[in-house]
């Protein structure tokens, strides 16, 4: 996560939303700071997303990939990367 932490948190800062009703971050700072401290987890593509999500003991093997991308936990980057965030 460390080296995908700045693009990471730009995301999470713009689609926050998706997860939370109030805004958990306010700059760029708290937004890294927020994923680090709830152990975000950055997936290269969408098959390390499933086997991160499964191992965090989330059932996802009946889950399409499009209904996998659909899961409120998770984001998609701009590099074509994924980041999950347990909320």
């Amino acid at each position: 996560m460390d080296k995908h932490i700045d693009e990471c948190a730009k995301v999470f800062l713009r689609d926050q939303k998706q997860l939370f009703d109030e805004p958990v971050a306010y700059d760029l700072e708290e937004a890294k700071e927020f994923l680090e401290d709830c152990m975000a987890v950055y997936c290269k593509d969408i098959k390390e997303l499933r086997e991160v999500m499964d191992d965090e003991g989330m059932d996802v093997s009946d889950l399409s990939n499009d209904e996998l991308l659909e899961q409120l936990e998770v984001f998609r980057l701009d590099n074509g990367g994924y980041f999950f965030v347990e909320g």
